[in-house]
């Protein structure tokens, strides 16, 4: 009996010495001694406070619950993209139908599954046994002591912590403690670091990656996010650029952004892609694709914000931005404004592209299937944009989403685009992420963009009807990764250059170049420069000859006192882009220095 009991003592200590390794994950994953030194501390006190509060596992072992029910999905994180569950992914959750989630799983999905069913057991088998009898009771005398202890040492953890991210160097009091154990990386402090230093994100991350009750931290963290980006309707409302148009005319004129999907550089036949993907648009004379634009993140709800604001690179992982978009900017200068989606609304204002979605007039969201064969095609945004073009306004900011192509790519077109074979098209339920689907995968994401190539023409071919003053600027908000060479990967979330560098190119009309014959010299002078998603607003405003107090034409493609900028992408920290080498077949993003640490 006696050996008996040892076991299940030493299986219920083994088990959440276990659920607690998943703080280690991140140093391994190339995180600084200093985070985890301070994971391990908050997270050794948290366990004192709550065994010595609570007495036994059987009184507490059910909020673990939550931890061990996403103890699954840390270690596909960890396993497939080498980083942990944090508010983000469970933003992404949330704004993603199951449809979706089963889609882009595949037969992993069974996996997880199982994983799961493990974990559900593996948590009941731990209440059992600690209910059998008072095993591994704290003594009650000895638990105050202990508690009290475990209380200071939490409370002196959080003040530290509160102290680091409120000033650059903490107090003479402190400074040993700091320099031995808390002091993060030096790096230059810009105003982004700045901004992230002063952000809950910097001070929670912490007592975020800290498991198991980590996973409390970060449904915190999503609800408190889930609020911010709500409260920042209002303050979006009262934010203003004070931007007019230098040249304000009183003819007609349309500008016209299109935020692409999921679409990578070279896929494109305009980019010299082997297959002709583009055959449409490589007859338009009027249109220059940019050669070298990449994107700072390889995730829709992150890169859209960078896409339409100024919000930097660097900041891109934090929640919301406290600026309006060029949606805004426009309006202010006298433009009606059109946010027209082939993507899913969430809500009005619970994630971070319908916070500025609704800045616009006239707003649209047209797909209600989701991700799946339910959903619309792109094309379903024509005939609102017809009505758009034929609005009685003379200024007009029109910006399309479209779905372009998002996985699953077989049911981003028609069947008379399913030109590459054999494809994907018309199979049920088809597990993406099998090898053995490599060929029928990238010929539907080929075909995909064939499609796309139809609609971004028809598109075209309206603003040209119109016969108005009129430019248009596309972009990707990311690319994707798709088993290219002997690379296992596929999609996105990989840290890959096909999922950084993305495809981008303006059109524009006789008109417009009769008007702005400056903006055209400077367009075809930068089509070969080092360019990111951050140009996009300052070259939109810039295309319409819209200025405001403080803005910034070395950061517009359109100007000739434009200056590249360096380029930070979010692979296993912050990146330099034009200083990093390519890995492998997958073509991993490596820093050839210390990447900027996005763990503070």
């Amino acid at each position: 009996m006696q050996a008996k009991h040892l076991l299940i003592r030493i299986y219920i200590v083994l088990s959440y010495l276990g659920i607690s390794a998943c703080s280690v994950f991140s140093y391994f994953a190339g995180g600084t001694l200093s985070a985890l030194i301070e994971r391990l501390l908050f997270q050794a006190l948290a366990w004192f406070a709550l065994w010595s509060l609570l007495l036994r596992p059987s009184v507490f072992h059910a909020i673990l619950l939550p931890a061990f029910l996403a103890f699954p999905l840390e270690l596909y994180l960890r396993l497939y993209f080498n980083q942990g569950i944090s508010a983000h992914h469970l933003g992404v959750m949330f704004e993603t139908s199951p449809k979706e989630a089963a889609e882009f799983l595949g037969y992993k999905i069974w996996r997880l599954g199982f994983a799961l069913i493990f974990s559900c057991l593996w948590w009941y088998s731990i209440l059992r046994l600690s209910r059998q009898d008072r095993l591994l009771s704290w003594p009650r005398r000895g638990r105050w002591p202990i508690f009290a202890c475990s209380l200071i040492g939490l409370g002196f953890f959080i003040y530290i912590k509160q102290l680091t991210a409120e000033s650059s160097a903490p107090t003479p009091s402190l400074q040993v403690f700091w320099n031995n154990y808390l002091k993060p990386t030096a790096t230059s402090d810009t105003s982004a670091e700045s901004s992230a230093k002063s952000s809950p994100y910097y001070r929670w991350q912490t007592y975020a990656q800290a498991w198991p009750f980590g996973i409390w931290v970060l449904a915190h963290e999503f609800y408190r996010e889930r609020r911010y980006l709500y409260q920042l309707r209002k303050q979006n409302q009262s934010f203003l650029f004070r931007s007019e148009q230098s040249n304000n005319s009183s003819s007609m004129q349309t500008f016209v952004l299109v935020i692409g999907e999921s679409s990578r550089y070279d896929r494109w036949g305009i980019n010299g892609y082997e297959r002709d993907t583009t055959p449409l648009l490589a007859q338009e004379s009027n249109l220059v694709s940019f050669s070298d634009v990449i994107s700072a993140v390889a995730a829709t709800r992150l890169a859209i914000p960078i896409i339409l604001s100024r919000k930097a690179a660097r900041q891109s992982l934090q929640a919301g931005f406290s600026e309006s978009s060029l949606i805004s900017a426009f309006r202010e200068a006298g433009f009606k404004t059109f946010w027209l989606s082939n993507q899913m609304s969430f809500g009005e204002f619970d994630t971070p592209t319908s916070v500025f979605a609704n800045e616009a007039e006239v707003k649209q969201f047209l797909n209600l299937g989701g991700f799946t064969n339910t959903s619309s095609h792109d094309e379903i945004l024509l005939e609102p944009l017809q009505i758009a073009l034929r609005d009685s306004a003379e200024k007009k900011l029109i910006v399309l989403h479209s779905l372009g192509n998002h996985w699953n790519y077989s049911q981003r077109y028609p069947k008379q685009f399913d030109h590459w074979q054999p494809s994907l098209y018309g199979v049920s339920n088809p597990a993406y992420t099998d090898l053995k689907n490599k060929l029928p995968l990238n010929n539907s994401y080929d075909n995909s963009m064939l499609y796309t190539d139809w609609w971004l023409s028809q598109v075209i071919a309206q603003l040209k009807a119109a016969k108005e003053m009129s430019a248009l600027l596309y972009v990707s908000d990311h690319g994707q990764t798709l088993y290219d060479g002997r690379c296992r990967l596929a999609f996105h979330g990989h840290n890959t250059q096909y999922e950084f560098h993305i495809p981008a190119f303006m059109w524009f009309s006789s008109a417009y170049q009769e008007r702005h014959p400056e903006q055209i010299k400077q367009l075809y002078l930068h089509r070969d420069a080092r360019l990111s998603t951050e140009n996009v607003f300052h070259s939109m405003l810039n295309m319409a000859d819209i200025r405001y107090p403080d803005d910034k034409l070395e950061w517009s493609f359109l100007s000739a006192k434009y200056r590249p900028h360096r380029r930070y992408v979010d692979s296993y920290g912050w990146t330099d882009y034009d200083n990093a080498y390519f890995r492998g077949d997958c073509r991993e993003l490596i820093d050839k220095q210390a990447p900027l640490s996005q763990e503070k």
